[in-house]
């Protein structure tokens, strides 16, 4: 009985709102055929006098749904009848519906594909369980802010401190992998036992090292990646216990390290760093590439354990004043560490691509506009009916969500497909640890911009069309609410021709620094030299003078491959990739009291060809040549920056200065400076002077660390394969346990240290051309729109003797005005806003007149030719047909 009543109800209610259809349509019958018996009286036909009653009286379903609203229906009914009211308007207007939708689409799939990159970059926690927790600690010296940490601070560092629950120490390396098939150079990690401790990672199988085994003297064992324990072993399940040989060295496989821990890069083994070998790593005074991370104890703060990390480095430089004083120690949230000097690029992007989607809403709103033309009489047939203000504005804020939410979620697919050519841009910067992917703050992201934009591009054409002055919208041609649109349109022309010169200043800021950029002398020829490591076989204690001939006859057989001009061998630093540094002291002075009190400079150890591959220029004295052995007194090349800040007015040939580990040395050449921290000069790099010896005349106690591998640099205008197929084979002969990796065009390296600005210079270019793009449909737009509505007025004006080329200029004049207008704005707001990129720039002011005149003149240019169609077209109207126009 229940669900039989029920259903009455519901039979009922639609009978109920049959029988209000019915009225409805009584009333609306008689009001037509009012308007139809007047018109036929003015002497129309039955047909054009039915047509032009439908005119006036405007839209019957909108009148339909005003007598719904006004009988009082459930607001969800009303919210839904809106909906509807709205997606059939939109489907009755295609190509509008359409040209909108995809408009809002590319301006919220840009901005949706940059908040996924800055999400994944800046907002995300690492996937770690403590990310929050976090802590990456560095010394502290005077050349360096952020520099790698000597084991035995270390262990201090860890035993002393107060405010980390556990802390742990890193480092990347790579190592031979021989004994079964071809010899593989495969890269790794060197850690604490607690690192997996540190950063709460469970291996997938077997265990981590326990700290007996981070120490030297223990059975070598090595932690794999899931990776490798997928591909090499076949996710054997008997894993554990199996032996990989490294540098030579069995290791007993403990663990498999899961896939999630990505840092810097992917790495293939891991194994305990206190087992390393190298005299070296335990010297307190030199960081061997080693970096320290730490979680804090609950309810710490950074502040405080900074606190308490300078109370252990002021008791460390009382303890080891030689090599420890006048040092500290820095600390970063880990996070932010890991971003670095990307944040401020991609929040930048942000900001850009933000302007990008005020310029879709602009033009958007533009269309709106117009489109409300052609819908005057039906809102003010509704406002007659009794329809208030602010429901007309209800019913156009719908439709503009609507439509934002389409285009939402075309924007969200680009988005998906845009993500990964995107990050193709990004330099090597990011972390491997940030894993870029939508989730769902990237989707709220996305809904929250399309209903928001939805809301901003509808509110101003909703409120001009819901003018409340009926007498006035009523009339035939409606002017005054025409004129209102106008200068509502006008000043979205306006904006949008500012927001679009703000986007392109910038995107010519950047161009203009990156064209500086490429001119730089980078102080030596990239072109046609390919650079190169080798992986050579070691042991725990490697014989010097064997590892220096090896080095030798390995330079003296690529130099013999055909097509290869000359090549070298060289340990330390590779320009713009790497850098090592010797402290030193001047000849005659006595030895500081630490080194932290001596000058650093960058060091290379090069072979007799180095200068002539590289194409160093010598400016003074000699190179380094085959006699400069261990055997012959230690001389050193140095660079113009060197002399100039040692040698001030002097000539340094002849000169010595005293080197830490290596001794007294003499000077023998001066050599054009190489922008080692890349074409912008590194200017926050307080290292600048270099110096050069011979690979020959490295001490004895230096040889452990530079004996498993040897970089190459090799000149050939040969192609890649041709080269390294020969350099496989000579090595090969050599010794078949040598392995080849790191192969690259040194033109790479040096475009790779350009990639943060060329990655940002990209984007920002193609969103100030989507603007720009943007920014000239909405004035072609708008001004066609605007001759069209003019027709009357400028058949008036050629029936009184105006020519094509008056007409020209009325709406050039009219367009220009507009641009002209935007173009000030923009320049004036432009002045401010540049100076947020101004650390992005190189040799180019944030306020650069001539990127400011040349972008304001080719937007004006655009913005006319913009304007020339719809002015071509206003030239060729017939009088007789403008006079009879509305």
């Amino acid at each position: 009985m229940r669900n039989l009543r029920a259903w009455c109800l519901r039979l009922a209610g639609i009978f109920q709102r049959d029988r209000r259809d019915r009225e409805l349509a009584e009333e609306i019958d008689s009001h037509i055929q009012m308007h139809v018996e007047e018109n036929l009286r003015a002497g129309m036909s039955q047909e054009e006098a039915r047509r032009q009653a439908l005119l006036k009286f405007g839209s019957i379903e909108a009148v339909k749904e005003e007598y719904r609203d006004r009988r009082g229906l459930p607001t969800l009914e009303l919210l839904a009848q809106d909906l509807r009211y709205g997606a059939r308007m939109l489907r009755k207007n295609p190509s509008f519906t359409i040209i909108a939708i995809l408009t809002l689409a590319l301006g919220i799939g840009a901005n949706t594909v940059i908040f996924n990159i800055v999400n994944s970059a800046i907002l995300r926690p690492l996937p770690f369980p403590n990310a929050d927790r976090l802590v990456s600690l560095y010394w502290r010296t005077p050349q360096f802010g952020n520099s790698s940490v000597p084991y035995p601070n270390f262990l201090d560092w860890q035993h002393d401190n107060r405010t980390f629950r556990s802390m742990a120490m890193w480092r990347q390396d790579n190592f031979n992998l021989t004994g079964s098939g071809e010899a593989q150079r495969i890269a790794g990690m060197m850690i604490s036992a607690s690192f997996f401790d540190v950063l709460g990672i469970q291996p997938v199988k077997g265990r981590t090292f326990t700290s007996q085994e981070d120490q030297l003297g223990v059975g070598p064992v090595v932690l794999v990646s899931e990776r490798m324990w997928k591909t090499r072993f076949g996710s054997s399940p008997e894993i554990l216990g199996q032996v990989l040989t490294l540098n030579g060295r069995p290791h007993s496989v403990v663990g498999v390290v899961p896939a999630s821990l990505r840092i810097d890069r992917e790495n293939d083994v891991f194994v305990p760093i206190g087992q390393w070998t190298d005299p070296l790593f335990r010297d307190r005074k030199i960081g061997m590439g080693t970096r320290v991370i730490g979680e804090l104890k609950p309810g710490f703060t950074l502040k405080q354990a900074a606190a308490d990390m300078d109370a252990i480095a002021l008791n460390l430089a009382k303890a080891y004043p030689d090599a420890d004083a006048g040092t500290g120690v820095n600390l970063l949230p880990l996070k932010d560490d890991m971003v670095g000097d990307l944040r401020p690029v991609l929040l930048v992007l942000l900001g850009a691509v933000g302007f990008v989607l005020l310029i879709a809403c602009v033009n958007v709103a533009n269309l709106l506009l117009a489109r409300s033309t052609g819908r005057t009489r039906e809102f003010a047939v509704r406002a007659a009916l009794g329809a208030s203000r602010a429901r007309v504005i209800r019913q156009l804020l719908t439709e503009s969500v609507l439509l934002a939410l389409m285009g939402g979620v075309i924007g969200a697919a680009l988005a998906t497909w845009g993500t990964q050519p995107a990050l193709a841009l990004l330099p090597s910067a990011l972390p491997l640890v940030v894993h870029v992917d939508l989730d769902a703050r990237v989707l709220v992201f996305a809904i929250a911009v399309s209903m928001l934009t939805g809301i901003l591009f509808g509110l101003a054409p909703a409120w001009k069309t819901s003018d409340p002055n009926l007498q006035e919208a009523l009339k035939e041609g409606g002017r005054g609410v025409v004129t209102a649109r106008h200068r509502a349109q006008s000043v979205f022309i306006v904006t949008e021709v500012a927001l679009a010169l703000i986007l392109l200043i910038g995107a010519g800021l950047m161009i203009r620094s990156l064209s500086h950029l490429w001119k730089v002398d980078p102080g030596f020829d990239p072109h046609n030299v390919l650079t190169f490591e080798v992986g050579l076989p070691s042991s725990d204690k490697p014989d010097p003078e064997a590892v220096r001939q090896r080095d030798r006859m390995l330079s003296e057989k690529l130099s013999t491959i055909p097509g290869v001009d000359s090549a070298s061998v060289m340990l330390g630093s590779l320009p713009m990739s790497g850098d090592s540094e010797l402290p030193f002291w001047m000849d005659g002075q006595p030895k500081p009291a630490s080194d932290s009190e001596m000058s650093w400079s960058l060091f290379y150890g090069v072979g007799a060809d180095y200068f002539k591959t590289m194409r160093i220029p010598l400016m003074r004295g000699r190179l380094i040549s085959e006699r400069d052995t261990i055997n012959s007194p230690l001389v050193i090349v140095i660079d113009e920056t060197f002399a100039k800040t040692y040698f001030p007015g002097q000539d340094p040939v002849g000169k010595r200065i005293n080197l830490l580990i290596f001794g007294s040395a003499e000077i023998v050449g001066v050599v054009g400076h190489i922008r080692h921290w890349g074409l912008d000069g590194g200017v926050n790099q307080k290292i600048q002077s270099e110096l050069y010896l011979s690979y020959l005349q490295i001490p004895d106690a230096v040889m452990p660390s530079v004996s498993d591998f040897v970089q190459v640099v090799l000149r050939s205008s040969r192609s890649m394969a041709d080269v390294m197929g020969a350099v496989r084979r000579e090595i090969s002969s050599l010794d078949n346990r040598q392995v080849i990796y790191g192969v690259q065009w040194m033109d790479e390296i040096v475009s790779d240290s350009l990639a943060q600005r060329r990655f940002s210079m990209l984007l920002l270019s193609i969103f100030a051309l989507i603007a720009l793009l943007l920014a000239t449909i909405g004035i072609y737009g708008v001004i066609s729109y605007l001759a069209t509505q003019r027709t009357h007025e400028i058949g008036i004006r050629m029936a009184l003797g105006a020519q094509p080329r008056d007409i020209l200029q009325i709406i050039l004049g009219q367009g220009g005005r507009m641009a002209l207008l935007g173009i000030l704005l923009g320049v004036l707001v432009s002045f401010g806003l540049t100076r947020l990129i101004q650390k992005l720039l190189f040799d180019v002011s944030a306020t650069d007149p001539i990127t400011f005149g040349l972008v304001a003149s080719l937007l004006l240019l655009v913005t006319l030719a913009a304007c020339c169609i719809p002015a071509r077209r206003a030239m060729k109207v017939d009088p007789m047909v403008a006079l009879r126009y509305e």
